[in-house]
């Protein structure tokens, strides 16, 4: 009995002395890892920061592999690739059918080669209170924003560790932390999308996986379109750019979780602690009551 006791102390030690460590590393720079020869997937790449994230990792040496549903932006992310001398394969896949990513995940594989990391990043919204949303603008953010991770880390994480090498990047969003009116549809999706990255982490955790690592971004609004019109309160919405910056830059450095801004690292810690009522008047406070009031989001819908 003792003995049970004795370890579980030096267990909770080592989970507080984890804890501290974490807290300077917060403030430390990272070490990065060469991403020059590694085959990046990106879904959603024909436009946004999907684009702007290919750009960057084929600037860092990595082949491009592009998957969209549109045709003409996902080729237009490729040529702009190209134009700097990088490598990039285009293709036209609706992520939302686990068929069609299957079919495309065996073609990648025997026309570019393993998929070493995977950047799960398409995503649409519908930006309708739940009671105004039609049913298949449900269905289809969920199939996008949610069932399409399965799909497409089923395909791919086999041969990652199977090789012991590997990144996964899930694009998530703060909304996968904190809800929010005129997003429900979309903040179920992206809690969905949250417990799908933490829960496989832990997975391979257990299973001694040691060369898979794994990313979720959890941003802001972004200025990409999407969320058009959106009212946004004391936070102003990040630019594109510099997202796709953070995001490439954590994958080098093998960071597990990259909030942006730095403030939305503290909202999942305050909700943990604050009662319910006083967490909404803090989101209220930011603006969290009003941001869908003006939202028009993307015409031309890209994912």
């Amino acid at each position: 009995m003792a003995r049970h006791g004795l370890k579980a102390l030096f267990d909770m030690i080592g989970v507080w002395a984890l804890i501290f460590w974490s807290w300077i590393k917060f403030f430390l720079p990272a070490s990065k890892k060469s991403l020059d020869g590694e085959i990046v997937l990106v879904t959603g790449a024909g436009s946004g920061i999907g684009r702007l994230m290919s750009i960057n990792f084929a600037k860092q040496g990595s082949t491009l592999v592009l998957w969209d549903i549109n045709k003409e932006g996902n080729d237009e992310t490729a040529e702009q690739i190209k134009q700097l001398g990088g490598k990039a394969h285009s293709y036209v896949v609706d992520v939302t059918k686990k068929e069609d990513v299957y079919r495309v995940a065996k073609q990648v594989t025997q026309e570019v080669g393993d998929v070493t990391i995977l950047v799960n990043n398409a995503g649409v919204v519908a930006g309708k209170k739940l009671l105004d949303c039609p049913d298949e603008l449900i269905e289809r953010t969920m199939d996008v924003n949610v069932m399409a991770v399965f799909w497409t880390i089923k395909a791919f994480l086999p041969t990652m560790i199977d090789n012991n090498h590997g990144h996964l990047v899930t694009i998530g969003s703060i909304a996968g932390s904190c809800g929010c009116p005129g997003l429900v549809e979309y903040c179920a999706s992206k809690f969905a999308a949250v417990g799908l990255h933490e829960s496989l982490m832990l997975e391979m955790d257990i299973q001694k996986v040691t060369g898979v690592h794994t990313t979720l971004v959890q941003p802001y609004f972004i200025d990409t379109g999407m969320f058009d019109g959106v009212k946004v309160g004391i936070i102003p919405m990040l630019e594109q750019e510099y997202v796709a910056k953070k995001v490439v830059d954590a994958v080098q450095s093998n960071q597990k979780v990259l909030c942006l801004p730095k403030a939305m690292y503290v909202f999942p810690y305050l909700k943990s602690w604050m009662s319910v009522d006083a967490f909404m008047r803090l989101t209220y406070l930011v603006g969290g009551g009003t941001f869908m009031e003006g939202f028009v989001g993307r015409q031309k819908k890209n994912f």
